[in-house]
């Protein structure tokens, strides 16, 4: 189940499609493999190992390494002898890498640890061991965004226990630099966009028609782009004798001439493929324009599916070749263009007033923000095409496909490319439900509301959980490698109480200060008598955000085992919980609330997804410290609601005092009973000794205070 796909998710990680939502032009940079031709950027290789007798098929239950006989454990952890010169070693598995933030959750599937007989219990090769190497890499904070990181040292060691989470914190503290600037870009484009069009049936036309070329491109291909690439190309750049060249220019050539096919079919189509995003309401005679504005929109927007594509796939080229800086600031680009475009919409047209906020576009307007919102996309591709000679790659185009290995690249990640059909039809029918809200012009909520809120939530999983989570890879890999799942389970069991003792505050504290935030944000323009309107929808997405917190982190460890089926299952359950939910609670609630009642769908979807994801994963590792976590949960549950009771009591008094004040007062009011919430959490969490929070608080400080030194 994915989130809202507006445009402007984080570049932090890059949608996965477990809800970060991810969208490509908010990814952030991922850490990326080597380019071979400069032979100071390759890390130690890591030895293959071949099986020395045959081996029958493993069956497929996943073993703990504690209940497998220490001859087979010592033979995993020790490494084995290199094989003599001309044996035939064999090929090391090879899978998908870090997907984005709409799509398949970030981090590459590993491969399971497996029961053997104990006495044939041979090393092999795993992936993750070479993956877990370039995931390793600590970027400088002042690293130019096109600069290549050839000069970067890209092998620490992560297997000091003593100090491995506080390395996590401070690897999570170097990539939320990106993913912060995204999104503050994104919050001026989701202001200037209420205030030009505001939040009713006139800003739905638009938002929808935006959001569905890049829910076409994860659909269409996403899944494959995020899922194989990566790794696909490492090999091929590896052990081809051309270093991957031509594979690359096939890959390029093919994925090229695929979307522009897909691309032209789709604009041709418009109508049709807009019918399945719409409510029926729209074909009524009275809405005739504005379908006629939709399809209108759509028409300039769906070229973007092609942009997108191409955009993730020349970006994984430069990720393979050592060059992750260009696509992790590439799409800040496309917020600086959406916003020039409404700035330029607000001086030429105005903000949207009476009527016009629920009424159709004039062709003017329609070219201006649909040409505009596609400009954006292209620009971000546009941006890194400079960089692939940079990067040692000319493209040229290649034709000869058949025998060259694209059919069994596009194999693979079978299961990640169903988990973006999954979310995908989800989301299209919260979409579809969310489009009944606003469509009969009254005061109802829909899209644009659902998915603006939506953005304010995401912040802390972009900052927190998706840095955390991309940090924690290497231990995940290297721990599922030697089979070691108790401790496996232990860093996901840490880094979930890390996660939790952010975004449990964070959720506790929005009720209380939504409204300011939306007055803040949203209360200009054509929205400013219908910023009240989001609070609703914001304050019910901070439990949700806690859900979808736990189930996302559990997920990690799925993807750490290469559990990528049970994964699918999982998202089958969390998609059809979400759609019965969306379905039963829409057509109970009155247009006012139909926003509110997707975001309570999303809140029940995401607490079964948690409840299934964690209870299988405890069982596959043989436990996640549930003890020690439920112990500090009771002790973070009580921080939390005496800090929020006093910022309670201080925003009740605030209230009383200064009424409905101006968006700026607005906006000191809910400063004051945040600092207040935290001032008084942090103290309880002292009290209480919440080890959690003291060590989140003190990496960012440290962080803090080095980038004032430098």
């Amino acid at each position: 189940m994915t989130g809202p796909g507006g445009k402007h998710r984080a570049p932090g990680r890059p949608l996965g499609p477990d809800g970060e939502p991810a969208v490509p032009d908010e990814r952030a940079g991922q850490p990326s493999p080597h380019d071979p031709t400069m032979e100071r950027l390759v890390p130690a290789p890591v030895e293959r190992y071949v099986e020395t007798e045959p081996v029958p098929p493993p069956p497929t239950r996943v073993t703990r390494a504690a209940e497998r006989p220490a001859e087979a454990r010592r033979t995993d952890a020790q490494p084995a002898e290199k094989q003599p010169a001309g044996t035939q070693q064999s090929r090391p598995p090879v899978g998908p890498p870090v997907g984005p933030p709409v799509g398949p959750p970030v981090g590459p599937p590993r491969p399971p640890v497996v029961d053997r007989e104990p006495t044939r219990a041979i090393p092999i090769v795993r992936r993750q061991q070479r993956l877990a190497q370039y995931y390793r890499a600590d970027v400088p904070d002042d690293i130019d965004p096109g600069e290549s990181t050839t000069s970067i040292p890209v092998i620490r060691s992560t297997t000091e226990d003593d100090d491995g989470q506080r390395t996590v914190l401070a690897n999570s503290a170097v990539m939320a630099a990106g993913t912060i600037v995204s999104r503050l870009s994104g919050f001026v484009r989701s202001a200037l966009l209420a205030a030009a069009l505001g939040a009713s049936l006139h800003a739905d036309i638009f938002s929808i028609a935006n959001t569905v070329p890049n829910m076409l491109y994860i659909l269409l291909a996403g899944g494959v782009f995020n899922a194989v690439l990566v790794p696909q190309l490492v090999r091929a750049m590896r052990q081809d004798p051309d270093q991957g060249e031509s594979y690359t220019n096939r890959v390029v050539t093919l994925a090229a001439l695929f979307l522009a096919t897909v691309t032209v079919a789709l604009v041709a189509f418009a109508p049709q493929v807009m019918s399945l995003y719409l409510d029926a309401g729209f074909d009524g005679p009275d809405r005739a324009a504005h379908l006629e504005s939709v399809i209108t929109f759509a028409r300039y927007c769906l070229p973007q599916v092609f942009f997108y594509g191409m955009f993730v796939l020349v970006g994984q080229i430069l990720n393979a070749r050592g060059r992750f800086g260009p696509m992790m600031w590439a799409p800040i680009a496309n917020n600086v263009i959406s916003v020039a475009t409404l700035v330029v919409y607000l001086v030429v047209f105005g903000p949207a007033r009476g009527a016009e906020t629920t009424g159709p576009y004039s062709s003017g307007q329609e070219l201006l923000l649909g040409v505009g919102s596609t400009i954006g996309i292209a620009a971000q591709l546009v941006i890194l095409v400079p960089y692939l000679k940079r990067a040692g790659f000319t493209f040229r185009p290649r034709f000869d496909f058949r025998g060259s290995g694209l059919g069994h690249t596009f194999r693979l990640g079978t299961w990640t490319v169903l988990f973006v059909i999954v979310n995908q039809v989800a989301y299209t029918v919260v979409v579809r439900l969310a489009s009944a809200g606003t469509v009969d012009g009254g005061d109802g909520t829909g899209y644009s509301i659902y998915s603006s809120t939506f953005l304010i939530v995401m912040v802390p999983h972009s900052i927190i959980t998706v840095s955390l989570a991309t940090a924690i890879l290497p231990r995940l890999s290297e721990q599922a490698a030697s089979g070691d799942l108790h401790r496996l389970g232990g860093t996901l069991s840490s880094s979930l109480r890390t996660t939790l003792a952010v975004v449990v505050p964070f959720a506790a504290l929005l009720p209380l200060v939504a409204e300011d935030v939306a007055q803040v944000i949203w209360g200009h323009g054509a929205a400013a008598d219908q910023f009240d309107r989001y609070a609703p929808s914001l304050a019910l997405f901070g439990p949700g955000l806690v859900m979808f917190t736990v189930h996302y982190l559990m997920l990690r460890g799925f993807y750490a085992l290469e559990q990528t089926r049970a994964v699918f299952f999982i998202q089958c359950a969390v998609s059809a919980v979400n759609i019965v939910a969306a379905v039963v609670l829409v057509r109970a609630a009155d247009a006012v609330h139909t926003s509110p009642a997707l975001v309570l769908a999303y809140l029940v979807s995401y607490a079964v997804g948690a409840a299934i994801s964690y209870a299988a994963l405890a069982r596959r590792v043989g436990g996640l410290d549930s003890a020690r976590l439920v112990r500090f949960l009771v002790r973070l549950l009580l921080a939390v609601g005496l800090a929020t009771a006093v910022a309670g009591a201080v925003a009740l008094l605030l209230g009383r005092v200064l009424g409905d004040p101006h968006w700026i007062v607005a906006g000191l009011r809910g400063g004051v009973v945040a600092g207040v919430e935290v001032a008084a959490f942090l103290v309880v969490a002292r009290i209480l000794r919440l080890g959690e929070v003291t060590e989140v608080i003190h990496t960012f400080t440290r962080r803090l205070s080095r980038a004032q030194r430098a």
